[in-house]
């Protein structure tokens, strides 16, 4: 994968190795620890099984200056592409490399055929739901899933 430039900071975009693992549960912790007191239970991307994703081939890293800023997980279904989990380290927040995983995203729902994608973010981290909806993505309907409250949401790629 391609190295992008979003806000000035040199992203290189890639597939996620089995090395990568710790540094990528160390992003997802590190990026959704700031809700833990928002939530009555750790938000579900901190339990995930990142060797096991990484083995199966969803994982997608971003690098800022050779370091893991951040990650995407993300499978076709069906009729679209899902985004399992996306984190950023906070640290690196606000320099385009969420934008650039969101990028790279499209670009793969783009490649195996797909018009749409599909995730979700828990309704306590609104700042997620405003990063969307800036972005053209457009809230589907909200439900309780595994007792998370869950905003699901929508893109259209064209």
């Amino acid at each position: 994968m391609a190295a992008s430039t979003y806000s000035g900071a040199a992203v290189r975009l890639r597939t996620a190795a089995a090395e990568d693992a710790d540094a990528v549960l160390a992003c997802v912790v590190a990026a959704y620890s700031a809700y833990l007191e928002r939530m009555d239970r750790r938000p579900a991307p901190m339990l995930d099984d990142y060797e096991r994703l990484i083995a199966d081939g969803v994982v997608r890293v971003a690098e800022v200056d050779g370091v893991l800023a951040g990650a995407i997980v993300l499978w076709p279904r069906d009729k679209h592409l899902y985004i399992d989990n996306i984190a950023v380290r906070p640290d690196v927040q606000g320099n385009g490399v969420g934008a650039a995983l969101l990028a790279l995203a499209d670009d793969e729902c783009r490649t195996i055929g797909h018009s749409e994608l599909r995730l979700y973010t828990n309704e306590v981290m609104t700042e997620n739901v405003r990063f969307y909806e800036r972005r053209g993505w457009e809230e589907t309907h909200r439900a309780v899933e595994n007792g998370y409250r869950r905003i699901y949401f929508r893109k259209s790629i064209d």
